[in-house]
């Protein structure tokens, strides 16, 4: 059975500034987004990106208490589905997504398997685009996902 993608907002917004949102379906086929996220985004989706919202609209409900109302209709959409890998940047909402025993990975480690299949020549160049837009990240994170990268 084949994993279903949820993206959260934050990844589709920076990947769309370093015009590499190709790369998602060159990774998966295909990512679901709810439709808080596709208002979020705000943007023309591609035909990869499918949307479906969460049956179960209480735990969204319980994580908007914690969590902005995408990543919350992400993590709620994830809960509905078994086989899924959740992608999330932000902290709080990845802490949330491990309490829950989610499948979760962020934007970095998305670069990590794209150098890997080789979609991208370097993950250090593609970094270098991400820096000079306003995704805030510390830079340790950086040296760590390059390390992991090979670079």
């Amino acid at each position: 059975m084949l994993k279903l993608i949820v993206s959260d907002t934050s990844c589709l917004i920076l990947l769309h500034k370093i015009n590499q949102l190709d790369l998602l379906k060159y990774l998966f086929g295909s990512v679901t987004i709810t439709q808080i996220v596709a208002d979020e985004f705000g943007i023309l989706l591609p035909d990869f990106i499918i949307i479906e919202n969460p049956k179960e609209q209480n735990y969204q409900k319980i994580l908007e208490t914690i969590i902005d109302p995408g990543e919350s209709s992400s993590i709620a959409l994830a809960l509905d589905n078994d086989n899924c890998l959740l992608i999330l940047d932000d902290l709080k909402a990845r802490k949330v997504a491990k309490q829950l025993k989610l499948d979760f990975t962020g934007t970095l480690g998305l670069l990590v398997v794209a150098k890997e299949k080789r979609l991208i020549d370097s993950v250090s160049v593609v970094i270098d685009e991400i820096k000079k837009t306003n995704f805030r990240i510390a830079e340790k994170y950086f040296e760590a996902i390059k390390r992991k990268a090979g670079e």
